[in-house]
C-alpha cells in the first residue's frame, strides 16, 4: 500500500496536467458596461508600413528601416482625451514580426532600431497622465516564424512557435498595465496557437481582458471585432465587415467596428499606416466620423477609429483637427448629421 501511494499520486497529478483547462468565466455585466462606456478610442498603426507606404511590409531584414525621427505619444494621448475617446488601441506587433515594445524574445524591436525606445512603455505613461485606457493590437502569426511565406496570408504556409506567441503575451499582459481588450489579427494564422488556448492565455494573466479575432475561429472570444465594420447590433454579424466570414460566438459580449480616417479614395500608399506625404490633407469628415460616433452609442458598439502617426512620430494636422471637431460636437451633443453629410 505505501509503494502504491507515490505512484497513484504521480498518475493523478499527470492526468490533471493533461486535462484541458476550464474555460474563463463569463464576463460580468458590470466589466461589459465598463468596456462599453469607453465609447469609442483611436487605433494607432505604427510600424514598417509607415515607411514602405504599403500595408504589409515583408522582406526587412534590418530593424533600422524603422526610422522615425521622433515619437509623441503625449500628442496621441491628448488627441484622444480633446476627442472624448476612452482608450487607445495600439499596434504592438503586425505580421512582419517587428514589436513596438521591449520584448525579451527577439531582437526584431523597437529598442534595437534607431528610435530606442519602448514605445508601449511610453505610451502606457501617456495614457496614464491623460485618463486614456490602453487596448492592444497584436498579429497572432508571424512571418519570421517556421512555416510562414514572407509577405503571404496563412493559406500560404501559418507561421508556428506556439511558446513565443505565448511569451509575448505574457509580457504585453503583465508588463504594462490592465489592458481593456486584444484585437489578434488572425491574417496570417495563429501562429501555432489555438484560439481556444490563446483565450486561455489571456485570461489567466488578466481575467477581464476582453479577446477578439478579426476572423478565424470564433468560439469563446467575448468581444466581436468589425474591420472595415459598421455600427450595428450584437445579432447583426455582417456589421463586423467584409472580412468577418466566421460563423459568429455565443460568447460575445460586445461588438466593435473599425476602419482608418483616411478614406479609401486616396491614390496609392497604405490606409490603414501613415500613407503618403500627398495624401496629408486627405481624411474622412468630422459628420461622418461623427454619425458613426453616434451609431456605436446607440447599438453598444464600441468604435475604433485608426490613425497613422507619421515619419516624425506625430499624428498628421488633419487628423489632429478632424478629431478635436468630432470632440466638440460629442460635448456640444450635436444632432446627427443629415444624409447629406459629407463622406
Amino acid at each position: 500500500m505505501n509503494s502504491t501511494a507515490p505512484r497513484l499520486l504521480a498518475l493523478l497529478l499527470s492526468l490533471a496536467t493533461l486535462a484541458p483547462a476550464a474555460p474563463a468565466p463569463a464576463a460580468s455585466d458590470a466589466r461589459v458596461k465598463e468596456l462599453h462606456d469607453l465609447r469609442w478610442g483611436m487605433f494607432i498603426c505604427w510600424s514598417f508600413s509607415t515607411f514602405s507606404g504599403k500595408e504589409w511590409t515583408p522582406g526587412v531584414t534590418d530593424v533600422a528601416f524603422f526610422k522615425p525621427t521622433g515619437c509623441d505619444t503625449d500628442q496621441w494621448a491628448r488627441t484622444a482625451k480633446e476627442a472624448g475617446m476612452g482608450y487607445i488601441l495600439f499596434l504592438t506587433k503586425h505580421h512582419d514580426g517587428f514589436c513596438l515594445w521591449d520584448t525579451q524574445t527577439t531582437d526584431r524591436k523597437v529598442t534595437k532600431a534607431p528610435l530606442g525606445r519602448d514605445v508601449l512603455a511610453d505610451l502606457k505613461r501617456s495614457c496614464d497622465q491623460h485618463g486614456i485606457k490602453l487596448a492592444l493590437y497584436f498579429s497572432e502569426g508571424d512571418w519570421t516564424w517556421p512555416g510562414a511565406v514572407d509577405g503571404k496570408g496563412r493559406n500560404a504556409g501559418i507561421g508556428r512557435n506556439p511558446e513565443m506567441k505565448k511569451a509575448q503575451l505574457r509580457e504585453l499582459l503583465t508588463s504594462y498595465g490592465p489592458i481593456e481588450y486584444i484585437w489578434f489579427d488572425h491574417a496570417v494564422g495563429d501562429g501555432g496557437l489555438s484560439h481556444a488556448d490563446t483565450i486561455t492565455l489571456v485570461k489567466s494573466l488578466q481575467p477581464g481582458c476582453f479577446v477578439g479575432f478579426n476572423h478565424g475561429d470564433q468560439q469563446g472570444a467575448d468581444i466581436r471585432l468589425g474591420e472595415m465594420g459598421r455600427p450595428g447590433p450584437l445579432d447583426d454579424h455582417q456589421a463586423a465587415g467584409p472580412h468577418m466570414k466566421d460563423a459568429p460566438a455565443k460568447s460575445y459580449r460586445l461588438a466593435e467596428f473599425t476602419y482608418p480616417i483616411l478614406p479609401k479614395e486616396h491614390k496609392g500608399g497604405a490606409m490603414w499606416f501613415y500613407s503618403l506625404p500627398q495624401h496629408d490633407g486627405l481624411c474622412h469628415s468630422a459628420e461622418k466620423i461623427y454619425a458613426d460616433y453616434l451609431g456605436a452609442v446607440r447599438y453598444g458598439n464600441i468604435f475604433s477609429l485608426d490613425v497613422g502617426p507619421d515619419y516624425a512620430g506625430r499624428l498628421r494636422a488633419i487628423d489632429v483637427q478632424t478629431l478635436r471637431r468630432v470632440g466638440e460636437m460629442i460635448r456640444a451633443k450635436a444632432p446627427a448629421p443629415g444624409p447629406n453629410a459629407p463622406p
